[in-house]
């Protein structure tokens, strides 16, 4: 389910990947002290990082200008298959759209909850089975990663 601040935004993300059921609805993301607040519509959802471990250490010495490059995104592409199993940078999106990712910063969910239209989603649990949308999944732990995300339109 993609759940979408504007029209332009939900149109632009599903024409990109494949999703069940796409809303448009009010979205809004907070962090203070290392907690994250995110409400959009049906989802409220609240954790907390951890301390930055040493992926994530290495992932912030990468300059923006640098994880942004398509060069960069193939070059770590295999380095992040081998060590976070399902996790691809760069791959074919949808609607013949080329898609590029380049990680800077990683760290562990430490605590959370979250529900979804009042119901309680549960404690954390590694994602399995992997993601459905997209050309890669992310890691089975959860975690929050700062990416920064380049996508090229095909012909349409």
């Amino acid at each position: 389910m993609l759940l979408a601040p504007t029209p332009e935004t939900a149109e632009f993300i599903s024409g990109t990947y494949v999703f069940d059921t796409v809303r448009v609805v009010p979205v809004d993301v907070g962090v203070a002290d290392g907690t994250w607040t995110v409400t959009a519509g049906p989802l409220d959802l609240r954790f907390t990082t951890g301390r930055r471990r040493l992926a994530g250490y290495l992932l912030c010495a990468v300059p923006g200008a640098l994880a942004r490059r398509p060069a960069w995104s193939a070059l770590t592409d295999r380095p992040a298959r081998l060590l976070l199993p399902g996790v691809r940078t760069r791959g074919s999106a949808g609607a013949g759209r080329r898609e590029w990712y380049g990680a800077r910063d990683l760290r562990a969910i430490r605590a959370v909850s979250a529900f979804f239209e009042g119901a309680d989603l549960g404690a954390a649990a590694p994602v399995e089975p992997p993601v459905r949308f997209g050309f890669g999944s992310v890691p089975r732990k959860p975690g929050v990663t700062r990416v920064s995300t380049t996508v090229v339109l095909g012909s349409e």
